[in-house]
């Protein structure tokens, strides 16, 4: 005998009647003992309803799907209730999941739980609230770790393309892989000449973290709108370099909301989702083969730690590369990763600043403006006062180039910056409306030196 089957929406109305046709043919093939027409691969477990865009994650890839394509790929479900007839009341896919499993914000973030009940998080951080549910996309690592005794070969590796720095590199890679969800409050910029086996040394890192949690990017990316790619325990920013003086600097001061924390929390802007707050936690890596037209660190800079390669591609046997490589696919991965699992790192502070290598030198250095070294020279000539005036470098600055420099109306904007950089910062006067000394019978900008306390700035500055 045929059997009846009504669908019904959560409000008791009738759906469209071509759900009620789908109805009737999944009960005509369960009669005739036909195979399920839809795989198990896809089950209606595998979905939440995420409410503030009404549009279901698919949890095995992350992805959103339209509420159609969720009731087109599933079958309607039972609602539980009884039609007026006595026959049983179904409802669509989507619907359920609308009831049952509802999420009321989507986050990223290690060291906590796939469904995070009872919070919310905002820029400032976790806030409680009963009766709501946090959908947490983070997926941890799944590969089995080996034997870290056996990881030889890449800690070779490490050593021979940096021999002074090795030590920090490997926890640096460590602390991702034990700690995620702490952030590290440096970047680490692996440089050197090309086919030295940068990218060999950190393809195990990918394993260890997982590789869904390992994102590349590349300067320009970084400077876009779009930043899904901080939802990642490594971002990894290859060939930093040719981006301009001015892009330079940008980029540095762009890097720093990225490098360290605070900001606790950063708001993400992906294609067709939300805006959604994630924990700041990922450690930024940066690859390059350019020193001297990379990127741009200022000397009292805190947040680099610059690792440099002595070597060359002919250092290496080009046979060692399928040899590596051989063996990370028979059990390398498995051995490094154990390694980094294990590896203690009692001694290793994630939140101190990094030490300045001679290689951070020599990017500060190449970063250096020509005309700052020569204001260099000139504060140097007047003894480095505890205060100075632009007028009075001006002055000292008399037939040079960077006297000429100062001069230029043009550069006043930058000139800020430059004594900045100097070591001398400008200094308010409180007592007048527009901040500015006068002195001579002119307004004027005093800039003091950037080490004394905020009373003996001022007071070198009214001594001018």
């Amino acid at each position: 005998m045929k059997k009846s089957y009504r669908i019904v929406s959560e409000d008791g109305v009738a759906p469209p009647s071509e759900l009620e046709a789908m109805i009737e043919g999944f009960a005509k093939e369960r009669e005739e003992g036909k195979p399920k027409l839809l795989p198990e691969g896809v089950r209606l477990q595998d979905f939440y309803a995420y409410m503030p865009q009404h549009q279901y994650l698919f949890v095995p890839t992350r992805e959103l799907w339209p509420a159609g394509a969720v009731n087109g790929r599933l079958k309607p479900v039972d609602s539980g209730r009884k039609n007026k007839d006595g026959k049983t009341a179904y409802i669509s896919p989507s619907a359920w999941l609308d009831r049952n499993r509802p999420v009321e914000q989507m986050t990223w973030s290690p060291g906590y739980p796939q469904l995070i009940h009872n919070a919310l998080i905002d820029d400032g951080g976790w806030i409680e609230r009963e009766n709501v549910t946090c959908f947490n996309l983070y997926r941890e690592p799944t590969i089995e770790p080996g034997d870290p005794n056996r990881a030889t070969m890449w800690i070779d590796l490490v050593k021979k393309v940096y021999p002074h720095d090795w030590q920090h590199i490997v926890r640096w890679f460590a602390q991702r892989v034990q700690q995620p969800d702490v952030k590290i409050n440096h970047a680490l910029v692996l440089g050197g000449s090309p086919l030295i086996g940068k990218d060999t040394m950190i393809e195990p890192l990918k394993y260890a973290i997982g590789p869904w949690n390992f994102k590349e990017v590349n300067p320009g990316q970084m400077l876009g709108r779009f930043n899904g790619f901080v939802k990642c325990v490594v971002l990894r920013i290859s060939e930093a370099h040719d981006l301009g003086d001015v892009n330079r600097f940008t980029f540095y001061e762009h890097m720093k909301t990225y490098i360290v924390t605070p900001p606790d929390t950063i708001r993400v802007d992906e294609k067709n989702l939300r805006e959604h707050a994630v924990i700041n936690v990922c450690g930024i890596l940066f690859t390059t083969n350019h020193k001297t037209d990379g990127i741009y660190l200022p000397p009292d800079d805190r947040r680099h730690y610059i690792a440099w390669s002595p070597l060359k591609q002919d250092d290496f046997d080009q046979n060692y590369w399928g040899q590596i490589w051989s063996w990370y696919e028979a059990e390398g991965f498995r051995n490094v990763v154990a390694y980094l699992q294990t590896l203690d790192l009692s001694n290793f502070n994630p939140k101190a600043p990094p030490l300045k290598t001679p290689a951070f030198w020599d990017i500060v250095n190449a970063s250096r403006p020509t005309e700052q070294a020569e204001l260099e020279d000139v504060l140097d000539s007047i003894g480095r006062p505890d205060a100075i005036t632009l007028e009075r470098l001006i002055s000292a600055a008399s037939g040079t180039e960077i006297g000429e420099w100062l001069k230029d109306r043009k550069n006043r904007r930058a000139t800020p910056h430059k004594l900045e950089a100097c070591g001398y910062t400008p200094v308010r006067n409180t007592d007048a409306n527009d901040g500015l000394w006068k002195i001579s019978g002119k307004r004027q900008v005093v800039y003091a030196k950037s080490e004394l306390p905020v009373p003996e700035q001022v007071k070198a500055a009214r001594s001018v």
